[in-house]
C-alpha cells in the first residue's frame, strides 16, 4: 500500500509508504521513553503492541489474542509497570512534539487553548490511585474519571497538542497554568492569545493571567443578577465588571459583549450575547467571539484520540497516561505529514489539502504496517 504525495517544497510527487508514517510515530517513543528489558524482548515490541492496541482500539487482552508476533498478555503489563508516571509528564512535551516541531517556527505568535477532558472509570477508588480520580457530572453512567489537562495551538493548519498531563484533585488551575505558560517560554514560542474554558473563570485565575501579562479570552459564566443584566442587549458592547471571590479578593474585568441573531438556529431566535473576558487583545466583539470559536478545533482533537485510544479498565494511573499520550502523539503525527506532504504550493497564505490524506486514511497506513509486522492469528474453529 502507497500514496502519492506532493513535497511541498519542490511540488514534486513522492510517494507516502506505511512505513513512513509508523516510524513517524515510534521514533518519538524510542528516543524519550526508556524502558530496561533483558533478553529477546526490546523496547520497541512494546512501543509496537501499544500502538497496534491503539489504532484497533483493543485492550491488552484482545491484542495479544489477535497477534502472533506480539508480547504475551503477562509480559506486556509486567513490563509496562516499569514506567515511571513522573518521567513521562517530564518528557511528552518532546514526545507529543519531536515529529511536528520542525514545522513550527520559534518566536512566532501563536493562539493557544487550555483544556481538559475526562475518561469514564468505573473501578474502586484506593491510596493508589485516590489522587487522580476526579469526580465530575455524570458521563456514560459513571461520576468517576481519570483527567486530562493539555494545551494547544489553534491557528489553522497547526493545530498540535503541544502537552498533556493528568489532573491531580490537589491541584489547582493556576498550577496547570504556571506549567503551560513556562512550557511556551521553554518552546520559544509568543502568546497571540490564550483561550481558555469557563472552567478557569475565577478570580485566583484572572489575577495571575493579569500578573504575568498574559493575553486571554474566557467565556463569561452567567451567574448572578448583576452579569445576567450586563449580558442583555441587541448591540455588540464593551463593559467592565468586578469579579468577587470567597475571600472577598476582587480583580477588574474588561468584558466584550457579541450578539448574534438566532434565526431559528436549534428553533429558537431573537439575540443572543456572547460575554468574554478580555485581556490584552484590542479586538472588536466579532473578532473575540471569531477567535475563541476557534478553542472548539480542541473538541475535535479528543474525537479523534478516541478513535486510536487504547482500551483498558486499569486503574493504574501511569498505564492509561502512556495510553493517552500514544493517541494524541497518532494525532500530532498525522498532522504533520499533511502538512509536509500535502501542502498546496502557491503565493500567498499556507494552504493544506486536507481531503487528499485524512485522519481515516493514516490509521488505516499504520494498521497495514503492524499487521504485516505482527501478523494476525487466525483461529478456525472445526464445526462437527
Amino acid at each position: 500500500m502507497s500514496f502519492l504525495a506532493f513535497n511541498s517544497r519542490t511540488s514534486s510527487k513522492l510517494e507516502l509508504r506505511p512505513k513512513q508514517c509508523i516510524d513517524a510515530v515510534l521514533k518519538p517513543l524510542i528516543d524519550n521513553i526508556d524502558i530496561k528489558i533483558n533478553g529477546q524482548l526490546s523496547s520497541k515490541d512494546l512501543f509496537y503492541t501499544a500502538i497496534c492496541m491503539a489504532v484497533d482500539n483493543s485492550s491488552v487482552h484482545s491484542a495479544s489474542k489477535h497477534y502472533q508476533e506480539i508480547p504475551c498478555e503477562t509480559s506486556l503489563r509486567y513490563h509496562l509497570r516499569k514506567l515511571s508516571l513522573e518521567e513521562l509528564v517530564q518528557a511528552n512535551q518532546s514526545i507529543l512534539l519531536q515529529s511536528s516541531v520542525s514545522t513550527l517556527k520559534p518566536e512566532k505568535k501563536y493562539e493557544f487553548a487550555i483544556d481538559f477532558t475526562n475518561d469514564p472509570y468505573y473501578g474502586k477508588v484506593d491510596s493508589s490511585n485516590e489522587d487522580y480520580v476526579i469526580r465530575s457530572q455524570a458521563k456514560k453512567s459513571t461520576n468517576s474519571f481519570y483527567s486530562y489537562v493539555s494545551l494547544s495551538i489553534i491557528n489553522k493548519n497547526e493545530r498540535y497538542t503541544l502537552a498533556v498531563i493528568p489532573v491531580e484533585r490537589n491541584k489547582t488551575k493556576v498550577d496547570y497554568l504556571t506549567y503551560f505558560i513556562d512550557l511556551i517560554e521553554e518552546l520559544n514560542f509568543n502568546t497571540k492569545v490564550l483561550c481558555l474554558d469557563r472552567e478557569f473563570y475565577s478570580v485566583d485565575v484572572f489575577e495571575f493571567l493579569q500578573n504575568k501579562d498574559i493575553p486571554h479570552i474566557t467565556p463569561v459564566v452567567r451567574r448572578g443578577k448583576a452579569i445576567k443584566q450586563l449580558l442583555n442587549g441587541r448591540e455588540a458592547r464593551s463593559a467592565e465588571y468586578a469579579i468577587k471571590n470567597a475571600q472577598k479578593k476582587e480583580v477588574h474585568l474588561d468584558i466584550v459583549i457579541d450578539v448574534k441573531y438566532l434565526k431559528g438556529k436549534k428553533g429558537k431566535y431573537g439575540c443572543e450575547n456572547l460575554g468574554f473576558v478580555v485581556y490584552g487583545v484590542k479586538w472588536p466583539p466579532r473578532k473575540v467571539s471569531n477567535v475563541y470559536r476557534r478553542r472548539f478545533a480542541i473538541e475535535s482533537s479528543y474525537r479523534m484520540r478516541n478513535i486510536v485510544k487504547p482500551r483498558t479498565s486499569t486503574k493504574d494511573v501511569t498505564f492509561r497516561y502512556f495510553f493517552t499520550l500514544i493517541s494524541f502523539l497518532l494525532r500530532n503525527v498525522w498532522l504533520y505529514i499533511q502538512k509536509k506532504h500535502f501542502t498546496i504550493v502557491k503565493p500567498g497564505p499556507i494552504t493544506v489539502d486536507e481531503d487528499q490524506f485524512r485522519f481515516a486514511r493514516f490509521i488505516l497506513f499504520v494498521e497495514e504496517w503492524l499487521r504485516r509486522k505482527l501478523r494476525i492469528q487466525l483461529v478456525v474453529q472445526c464445526l462437527r
